[in-house]
């Protein structure tokens, strides 16, 4: 119905002037999005994000498909909150409801505010947030299904709450109007990688990038083996080719992302080359390579390697 997808994307129009900032855009041909409310712009003490995904029966006869992320929302304030949404939904079928959804958030943190207890923890408290709101997002940032991507709930008792490792950034590399950027933090963990990954795609330029391919490598003391992994984000065997060239150069308890922007004209294997010619200098900048000698020592000696997930290439 163009109708109502006209209404649809007025709603979505005036939903991103309304927030600004607040509202972001996660993929816009899924219609999925993420709002983040607080009880006060200015000194906010509770936060939450809102993440929708607008089926095309929407605002018709279907409801936005929504998950409510917050460290602190847990059983029956959880409950209350999504019982007020639907019930908004209900008294206002075939009406754009997101306006009144927001609102009702901002309410219920305002009421929450005012209460005596104080807020989560003030000291971690935005790092804490961050951390949940982020984690959500680059899940959704490949939905492969949209609806599966938004389904996911956060492990209640989240008792240590990993820091955002530094990122470095290197110095781009253009060819015939592609550019390749790679960008590189050390991790310990797999929950670090995707912190990293969605700080990453909150720079406008690098979440419009082509492709960002990156590959990690994460040396378990205990057990002597290495956790690794990779992606090809659409650039078909990158993501092993990378993770390759870090085995070779035998680094450890790093990851890198190249971003490549395609400027229509195509570069065959020479984008290989620049997307390994990005991560080597980055690595060798930064210091994570050995010598050749002691590289393929430490090669031959370790061949023990654990997948963090099955890999499609080899």
């Amino acid at each position: 119905n163009p109708e109502a997808d006209a209404g649809c994307n007025e709603e979505i129009e005036a939903m991103a002037a309304i927030y600004g900032e607040e509202w972001c855009v996660i993929d816009d041909c899924a219609k999925i999005f993420c709002i983040r409310i607080s009880d006060d712009i200015d000194d906010p003490k509770w936060t939450l994000c809102l993440q929708v995904m607008l089926p095309n029966e929407y605002p018709g006869t279907a409801p936005p498909i929504y998950q409510l992320n917050a460290p602190w929302l847990k059983g029956q304030e959880r409950a209350d909150l999504s019982n007020s949404l639907e019930e908004i939904y209900i008294q206002n079928i075939g009406e754009s409801i997101l306006y009144l959804w927001v609102e009702k958030i901002r309410d219920v943190l305002i009421q929450k505010s005012q209460m005596t207890e104080p807020g989560p923890d003030i000291k971690k408290k935005t790092e804490e947030e961050d951390v949940e709101c982020e984690d959500d997002l680059i899940l959704a940032c490949q939905p492969e299904n949209p609806v599966k991507a938004l389904d996911f709930e956060i492990s209640e008792n989240q008792t240590e709450i990993e820091e955002l490792p530094p990122i470095d950034h290197g110095i781009p590399i253009t060819d015939r109007r592609s550019t390749f950027q790679a960008h590189l933090a050390p991790v310990v963990c797999p929950k670090q990688v995707k912190m990293v990954l969605a700080k990453l795609y909150e720079n406008k330029k690098i979440a419009s990038a082509t492709h960002n391919i990156y590959a990690y490598r994460i040396y378990c003391e205990d057990k002597q083996t290495f956790l690794q992994d990779c992606e090809d984000d659409g650039e078909t065997a990158a993501g092993g080719r990378l993770l390759h060239l870090m085995e070779i150069l035998n680094v450890r308890n790093v990851m890198v992302v190249v971003s490549r922007w395609y400027g229509g004209i195509l570069l065959g294997p020479d984008r290989f080359k620049h997307i390994n010619n990005c991560a080597r200098n980055i690595l060798v900048e930064r210091n994570y390579t050995n010598s050749p000698e002691e590289s393929s020592k430490a090669l031959g000696k370790n061949k023990k390697v654990k997948k963090d997930k099955k890999r499609s290439e080899h």
